[in-house]
């Protein structure tokens, strides 16, 4: 039964990051509300996020060759954007997930646990003692029965790519839209998310953002 939650889980995962032409039925409200942003154009929003901080085209040159060879033991790691896989059943170490309800490492044996993923820094552990950091903006991770993790996330791009002048001027952009946006409207709630997501950005980078 366990097994098949999990796969039930992964499939509507699937179904979210990966069919967003997949239709589903709007909820009716009255037409003088304006409605927040809808699940695609918010996973939009944030892979545009984590992609306008980048250096120029280095980060997707650099996130190609990411993927190391696999070792023995440790754990298997999957790690799917919609666009590219990073890792494909690639063993590692560990994996410190930063989790909506608080940080935590996957290691080998961890008992299985599904956990949405918040905006921060997920730090993925070598054998041979190299960290490989990267930024993500939210997303999901899986973790099965027999050392296997998924990682779904919108976008993900190394910390080392990130700018910080760039990342700090967004930040700054993000907080007067979101002061100047109406209450209550798609747009103050997408000023909200890019304010979020800016200042989990600066925090990867050991920026004070306030």
């Amino acid at each position: 039964m366990v097994g098949m939650f999990f796969l039930y889980c992964y499939y509507l995962l699937l179904l979210l990051f990966f069919s967003p032409s997949v239709h589903r039925p709007k909820e009716m409200r009255p037409t003088h509300q304006q409605q927040p942003p809808s699940t695609t154009s918010t996973m939009t929003i944030l892979s545009h996020l984590a992609r306008a901080a980048t250096r120029t085209t280095t980060a997707t040159i650099r996130r190609q060759f990411s993927t190391p060879a696999a070792g023995a033991g440790g754990m298997k790691l999957n790690f799917n954007l919609p666009q590219e896989t990073l890792y494909d059943g690639t063993d590692v170490s560990s994996v410190i997930v930063p989790g909506a309800m608080g940080e935590y490492e996957v290691t080998a044996d961890h008992v299985p646990i599904v956990a949405e993923l918040k905006a921060g820094m997920l730090t993925i552990k070598h054998a041979d003692g190299e960290d490989e950091k990267y930024f993500v903006p939210g997303g999901f991770s899986l973790t099965h029965e027999g050392s296997t993790t998924d990682i779904v996330c919108p976008e993900a791009v190394k910390i080392d790519d990130l700018d910080a002048a760039i990342v700090s001027a967004n930040y700054e952009t993000a907080k007067s839209a979101a002061a100047s946006a109406e209450a209550g409207s798609a747009d103050a709630a997408e000023a909200m998310i890019e304010v979020e997501v800016n200042k989990a950005m600066g925090n990867a980078l050991g920026l004070n953002l306030a």
